[in-house]
């Protein structure tokens, strides 16, 4: 049985998945269940992005603040921290079925809060119930997946959890689209995530304890009854054989480093093998979310207004793209990761991202540069006591236009032929934005928000596609891979658990901080930021991260004992050193 962390597999397991699953149902039911959890993952950590703009909409305090909307945002991830952290003692503690199911609870309770939330204090109570849900069922779904799955398809089982979770982003993208027009949009786009959690909860009701957990706890009848409907007759009692010595060999190792965290965290600090694991496994997570992810994930239809789209549905019809190709990013990281190898796929994929976020950087600072001006006589049209103030001081200015409009906290609204003419700047009031859209000036919708006309825009949407081919096969899915490898068997657990709190943290500062950047730097500004950092990133990855495709646990070991180095080599006492590859273990 699966030892923890998240499991590769190849397209062999794939096409075997199929078979086993069409012959035993009872797989693929426990299998589904589960990856409801990845689902709703997907699914909280995607919908605000599109929620948001309809929350501001609502509450004037939110429009007005940049730290509610990361605090609306961001909240999401920091109870996930918590819940990653929760959930893995609860797993232990009460079992993996009983810990899925606290979490759908927890989903459920924070679905319904926030969908009829009176005041952006209780959204935001919401979200971290909603993100305990998620850092619990980050860890739990995997997990439970893994031991109740036929040990020969077990990588494919688990693999399409991630696929449920990027399936989930999109599935939130699309459902964001649907309640575009209906009363209450983000109540709905928020609260209906409620249905699939209250149905994972009375599936699971149903269904049985992982067996690995059943077995360790001494409910060795029960594990081999469950055993006995997942493996044919005559595999069974080779698998409760096997469970046996997996189980002890469990307990022998929490007897040498001791069972308590504090034991593993330290034995996991001092042993120098660990301690390059985590160099490598810690760097690929951290290096993940800082190249600027999921400020796409959970900001790209305000994005794509940055870029010029001021219509909320076209941006979120656009930004719908966006995760619809990292849904397929993930399908093709499962076919290549063990062909191309882990290292060669994350340095390919970070060029791809530097390049991108370079361009970017370029695209929307062009989309600054060339914004529309103001019209004088148009912004008179509305009546001198609703021009902007600040306009009325700096209007002599010839560089003074839109851009400069939306940092003074004003608001333009287009030309009435032409967006991308010089237009009118406004205070920002509701009855300012329909007074502008009573004159129809534009097929969109009129009051720009959050980006001036551009004629650039489309490249911005192009280039955050380009963006997402790059990340999702290689950033997107291998550091997780890495990290089920990297790490000696008896920490194996600990290390990824340090890794994904480590992804976690930075998950949150970069959500919590990318409003505040582009309020100071500009979207233009912010992107350059972020592909310094990836730079950085990818040269890290280089220095700290060896290749493990097609190594044994045991081979992967040695090769950190020894001291691996950047040129992809290991030195041996008394040898020269040479290449190691997945196909090529000399030393």
């Amino acid at each position: 049985m699966v030892e923890g962390g998240p499991v590769k597999a190849d397209k062999t397991e794939f096409t075997e998945c199929w078979k086993i699953s069409s012959k035993n149902p009872y797989i693929m039911k426990l299998a589904f269940a589960a990856g409801i959890g990845g689902l709703l993952f997907g699914y909280d950590t995607g919908v605000i992005s599109g929620a948001l703009l309809y929350i501001k909409e609502d509450f004037e305090e939110v429009d007005k603040s940049t730290f509610l909307q990361e605090l609306i945002v961001s909240t999401c991830v920091a109870g996930a921290i918590i819940g990653a952290a929760v959930g893995g003692y609860a797993n232990d503690r009460i079992g993996r079925r009983k810990t899925i199911m606290v979490a759908d609870v927890l989903f459920f309770l924070g679905s319904i809060i926030m969908a009829i939330a009176p005041v952006p204090a209780v959204i935001i109570v919401g979200r971290v119930l909603v993100g305990l849900g998620v850092g619990m069922a980050s860890m739990t779904a995997p997990l439970y997946i893994s031991e109740a799955s036929p040990a020969k398809i077990r990588g494919a089982m688990v693999s399409t959890n991630g696929l449920l979770i990027t399936g989930g982003q999109f599935l939130s993208y699309l459902i964001n689209l649907a309640f575009t027009r209906a009363p209450g949009t983000w109540r709905w786009m928020l609260g209906v995530a409620g249905l699939p959690a209250l149905i994972q909860f009375l599936l699971m009701w149903s269904l049985p304890e992982s067996p690995r957990w059943l077995y360790r706890e001494n409910y060795v009848h029960e594990a081999k009854e469950i055993l006995e409907k997942l493996y044919p007759e005559d595999e069974v009692d080779r698998e409760i054989q096997a469970l046996r010595e997996s189980v002890e060999s469990e307990r022998a190792m929490e007897e040498s480093i001791g069972k308590d965290m504090w034991s593993k965290l330290k034995g996991a600090f001092t042993d120098k093998v660990v301690r390059r694991g985590l160099y490598a496994g810690v760097t690929v997570q951290v290096a993940q979310q800082f190249v600027g992810i999921n400020t796409v994930m959970y900001y790209s239809p305000t994005i794509v207004q940055f870029a010029g789209f001021a219509s909320k549905s076209v941006a979120l019809a656009l930004s719908l793209i966006t995760s619809g190709l990292n849904a397929v990013g993930s399908i093709i990281s499962m076919m290549v990761v063990d062909k191309y190898g882990r290292r060669r796929l994350m340095i390919i994929s970070m060029f791809g991202i530097i390049s991108c976020l370079i361009i970017l950087a370029v695209v929307f600072r062009q989309a600054s540069l060339g914004a529309p001006g103001i019209d004088f006589v148009d912004t008179k049209h509305f009546g001198s006591n609703v021009t902007c103030p600040s306009y009325l001081e700096n209007f002599h200015k010839p560089k003074w236009g839109c851009t400069q409009c939306l940092k003074a906290k004003c608001s333009f609204c287009s030309n009435v032929a032409d967006k991308t003419a010089p237009g009118a700047c406004l205070i920002d009031t509701k009855v300012m934005q329909n007074e502008c859209e009573a004159e129809h000036r534009v097929f969109y919708e009129v009051f720009f928000e959050q980006g001036c006309p551009s004629k650039f825009g489309i490249l911005a949407v192009v280039f955050l596609g380009l963006y997402i081919v790059s990340y999702s096969p290689g950033m997107g899915t291998v550091p997780w891979i890495v990290n089920s490898e990297i790490y000696p068997l008896k920490y194996r657990g600990v290390g990824g658990g340090i890794a994904a709190v480590a992804n976690w943290v930075s998950n949150l500062i970069v959500s919590e901080s990318y409003l505040t950047l582009t309020e100071h730097l500009g979207p233009g500004g912010t992107f350059f930021l972020f592909a310094g950092v990836s730079t950085l990133s990818l040269c890290l990855i280089i220095w700290f991260v060896p290749e493990t495709k097609g190594l044994p646990f045991e081979e992967v070991e040695k090769m950190l004992a020894e001291g691996y180095r950047p040129c992809g080599g290991r030195k041996v006492k008394g040898e020269k050193v040479g290449k190691v590859t997945g196909d090529d273990n000399a030393a």
